[in-house]
């Protein structure tokens, strides 16, 4: 009768086996390539194709959900969802307008309106 039995294969291939694993899960470790990047950088690589401009992009949006959606949609990590969403909401913020030195400042009150010419 044959033996179907071998010896050599039946250790070996499970030790193959095991090693290219170990070998695939040690290479396979994910990469951020936006580690490390300014806002300004991560708009202009990821966002510039289709928005010309990063204003009025997070325009009444709450910090937290365009930092969830950037996260979910177009950004590799949770940090950089954050850096952008900050980035994009800093630029929408109104510019202030320094008082120039020497100008009056406005009236607070307004002025009663004009009293009506007889009828």
């Amino acid at each position: 009768m044959i033996s179907l039995f071998r010896p050599g294969r039946d250790v070996i291939a499970p030790l193959v086996t095991l090693a290219a694993a170990a070998l695939t899960v040690t290479v396979a470790s994910a990469q951020n390539l936006d580690a490390g990047k300014p806002p300004a950088k991560l708009f202009a690589d990821g966002c510039a194709t289709c928005h010309r401009s990063p204003r009025g992009l997070a325009k009444g949006r709450f910090s937290l959900t365009l930092a969830w959606f950037l996260k979910d949609h177009y950004a590799t990590s949770s940090d950089s969802a954050k850096a952008l969403a900050a980035y994009l909401q800093s630029v929408d913020e109104p510019p202030r307008a320094a008082a120039k030195p020497g100008t009056k400042p406005s009236r607070s009150a307004p002025r009663p309106p004009k009293p009506m010419e007889g009828r």
